[in-house]
């Protein structure tokens, strides 16, 4: 083979292999919510299936009018690869199934609202705006949002409220308007706690290591976790989607099924 072929079928098979990597770039696509305006109402599918990937939050009933975030990776597939969902400004670990798939339920409040997908190295992926018409959805006054990056520990978020009640994953609904729900089973969340109308008074924020999951089911053997130190997130936002919001973050190492930590005390 000549010099110049031996150059052309180089360049030729060069081309080729960057395409393919080209081809290969990790992205994301989010079927839901779309960009634009929305009035949930009218436009949610109340047809489709309640699921959710990789693992199933309970509906305990807390909030209702949720959304779901659906979305595909593409080259990021895989439960034990964690990237991240943020969510009006709250940042979730996100793990797939083996496709790739993920659904996440969210309730959202009326105004402007944004989902973004992201690399574990916080390269985005996917980014939508958009404004919620229902005037029905008030936002949160006070949300409380759990995340944690073992996907095969079990954590809780546990709510104090001023009047003394306790909110936890049996007692998700309390008298005084304040909802934990969704309560995220198998790892890794989120959890959330919400309140649109919140009483005066001190507030009691904890997290609680219960246990693992594992191809059994759940169990309480210490070493079935996949990591060796849970990092837990706990984001408490004030006034979500207005003006006056505040937040604040919260990193929680966890180390032994049983652990119970006082993350947070608070007065509204």
């Amino acid at each position: 083979m000549r010099l110049q072929d031996f150059r052309c079928h180089w360049a030729l098979l060069l081309g080729l292999l960057l395409a393919g990597a080209v081809g290969a770039e990790p992205g994301a696509e989010l079927a839901s919510p779309t960009a634009g305006w929305r009035y949930s109402g009218l436009l949610d599918d109340l047809d489709s299936p309640r699921v959710a990937y990789p693992t199933p939050p309970i509906d305990r009933g807390g909030q209702r009018g949720r959304s779901l975030i659906e979305g595909h990776l593409r080259e990021l597939a895989g439960i034990d690869r964690a990237q991240r969902l943020v969510v009006n400004g709250n940042p979730l670990p996100l793990y797939t199934d083996a496709q790739g798939r993920f659904v996440r339920p969210y309730a959202f409040g009326s105004g402007s609202n944004s989902v973004e997908v992201a690399s574990a190295d916080g390269r985005s992926l996917k980014r939508v705006q958009f404004y919620e018409a229902n005037a029905g959805r008030v936002p949160p006054r006070v949300r409380v949002v759990l995340g944690w990056d073992d996907p095969k520990a079990e954590l809780d978020l546990h709510i104090v409220t001023p009047d003394g009640q306790h909110a936890f994953w049996a007692r998700p609904r309390l008298n005084n308007g304040g909802g934990l729900d969704p309560d995220g089973v198998d790892g890794p969340g989120p959890e959330m706690f919400t309140m649109a109308a919140p009483l005066h008074g001190t507030y009691l924020v904890y997290v609680n290591y219960w246990g693992n999951y594992g191809d059994q089911g759940y169990n309480f053997q210490a070493g079935s976790n996949q990591q060796e130190v849970i990092t837990a997130q706990v984001n408490l936002v004030f006034n979500e989607n207005s003006v006056n919001e505040k937040r604040e973050t919260f990193v929680v190492p966890l180390r032994t099924i049983g652990d119970l930590v006082l993350v947070k005390t608070f007065t509204y």
